[in-house]
């Protein structure tokens, strides 16, 4: 199949689809006499896996080593096992930083001030370092 039909079933468009090539996510596809690209079915599940992938944030290195760990059916779970958990990891970090985030512009969230120059969220932005917000 060509390039736009491989696109259309994965869901990825062409051009995606060739920088994973380039990166070495997906391997490159034989190529017909008028230099168009002829992808195989099995592409489409791998580009689906792929992009169910990058929904959970899963960065490209990791995608690359869980694609090449499925080449051996025998292999152990422990890489994919490893990658989850540091992905389910960062998620939880980044949900951590999130709550921070959001009880220092709650903190913020009001001004008693009526005019710019009263505004008691930006004394508060203004203040020197050791004041908390």
């Amino acid at each position: 199949m060509k390039i736009s039909e491989l696109a259309t079933k994965s869901q990825i468009n062409a051009k995606t689809i060739r920088y994973y090539e380039q990166v070495g996510l997906i391997s490159a596809p034989q190529r017909a006499s008028n230099g168009y690209r002829h992808y195989q079915p099995g592409d489409v599940d791998t580009l689906i896996f792929i992009r169910r992938c990058r929904e959970l944030n899963i960065p490209l290195d990791d995608i690359k080593r869980l694609v090449e760990v499925q080449a051996d059916p025998n292999a152990s779970c422990a890489v994919v096992d490893k990658i989850i958990a540091e992905q389910l990891a960062q998620v939880q970090r980044a949900q951590r930083e999130l709550a921070l985030l959001e009880q220092s512009l709650q903190t913020l969230a009001s001004c008693s001030g009526e005019q710019v120059d009263q505004c008691t969220i930006l004394h508060k932005l203004k203040a020197r370092e050791g004041a908390e917000i």
